[in-house]
């Protein structure tokens, strides 16, 4: 199929409302996919037999990787990330002294003067780094970690900077994770290195949500801190993956031209943004026929 032909067909039209789905993660992410959430669950219960490993390699905010978790979508789960000020949340939840980072958040003032304070102190401990982390993730624009991010002004129904601040919230989501951490690992480093290293593992399930830098966008420039990926390489690389994988990308003809010189399987499905946008998205796989079939048929297999 020509890739005009492609973009021309009609995307898979049911919308999630992500207030539907479980809230796992202590983070507000860029490109978040808790709304992805039902059809990574389909994907899964499609496949022949249980993942001995679910693997998220660009892990983010770990929405998808928690889900599986949770819902025991695998029997074990392993995140990995390169950005160092997300890997010390994942550390200290799942490694450290999670409960020292709860309690620090409910304990915290959420003001301007506050925030200044905290995080013109570099952190002493490996804790600390996650708090800060988790402090500028809710009260900078959009979460944006990334170089250049400043704190919002008018926040959520314009309550200012404390309006995403929602310290029993998170005390719970990060509580609750420590409940599971011996089901999860957790590894700092980079994904297309760890997808090389698991090539042959032949049960594994990977989840690829790379940060979206090809076609010439520029959003992933801005969100991560890390952006900068060679995707014809890591296609080549899922190509060789034993195990099944579902990637996810934005919709851009250099993507679908990729996708299609390593023979994968592609849809377009209809999402919404953070800003309740309409948008679409590529899902990219060995093979999708479990996405053109109704989440319920899958669900009771």
């Amino acid at each position: 199929m020509s890739q005009l032909s492609f973009f021309e067909t009609k995307p898979v039209e049911h919308i999630v409302n992500v207030a539907s789905v479980p809230q796992r993660s202590p983070f507000r992410y860029p490109g978040g996919k808790t709304w992805l959430v039902p059809r990574v669950r389909q994907w899964l219960k499609s496949l022949p037999t249980r993942p001995t490993e679910f693997i998220e390699p660009f892990a983010g905010g770990g929405i998808i990787a928690l889900t599986a978790a949770f819902e025991n979508l695998a029997e074990h789960i392993t995140m990995v990330e390169l950005d160092d000020q997300v890997a010390a949340v994942w550390r200290t939840i799942i490694y450290g002294d999670g409960k020292w980072l709860a309690e620090r958040i409910i304990s915290f003032e959420c003001n301007l003067q506050n925030i200044e304070r905290e995080l013109s102190e570099p952190p002493k401990t490996l804790e600390e780094k996650a708090f800060k982390t988790i402090l500028k993730n809710r009260v900078y624009h959009g979460g944006i970690l990334a170089s250049g991010s400043r704190p919002i002004k008018y926040g959520e129904n314009g309550k200012g900077i404390s309006s995403r601040w929602y310290p029993k919230t998170l005390k719970q989501r990060i509580l609750n994770i420590m409940e599971i951490r011996d089901r999860l690992t957790f590894i700092e480093g980079d994904g297309s290195t760890f997808l090389k290293e698991n090539t042959l593992c032949q049960n594994f399930a990977f989840f690829i949500d790379p940060p979206y830098t090809a076609g010439g966008k520029k959003a992933g420039t801005r969100l991560y801190r890390h952006f900068e990926l060679d995707h014809e390489e890591l296609f080549s690389l899922v190509g060789k993956l034993a195990g099944d994988f579902l990637m996810t990308y934005d919709c851009a003809e250099e993507v679908v031209s990729i996708a299609t010189k390593h023979g994968f399987d592609m849809e377009i499905i209809a999402m919404k943004s953070t800003h309740h946008a309409k948008m679409k998205e590529l899902l990219i796989g060995r093979q999708l026929g479990w996405l053109r079939r109704s989440p319920q048929a899958v669900s009771n297999r």
